[in-house]
């Protein structure tokens, strides 16, 4: 099996809401807004992240983007309003710093150790 693309949903209880917050994380309107249920953000190559209305299960939802500088990235989210947890390391693999969007989704921004 070959896969392509990779799509991460996260349930919200309200797109308006969730699409302000994710514009803030992403520094960006969404790519993609194929109705008012749904936004969408191309975050790599072949990865993209949307937001979904689905009241029932908001607040469940888990994701993890992985970034090259991720002292860097905090303190341009703080920039935007956006304040995560502190950077804490995850044992040898890297540091890692956790996110909440207003519905209670957890957004993990993973800075991977280098190879030694």
């Amino acid at each position: 099996m070959a896969i392509e693309v990779l799509f991460t949903g996260v349930a919200v209880r309200d797109v308006s809401t969730a699409v302000a917050w994710y514009g803030a994380l992403f520094g960006r309107e969404p790519d993609v807004v194929p109705h008012e249920g749904e936004a969408m953000w191309r975050v790599s190559e072949g990865g993209w992240l949307y937001v979904v209305r689905d009241a029932e299960h908001a607040g469940h939802s888990i994701a993890a983007l992985a970034v090259s500088d991720l002292d860097a990235t905090l303190a341009e989210l703080a920039a935007r309003g956006l304040h995560p947890g502190p950077a804490e390391p995850v044992g040898a693999a890297g540091r890692k710093s956790i996110a909440t969007d207003p519905d209670g989704n957890l957004v993990s921004l993973i800075e991977v150790a280098a190879a030694p």
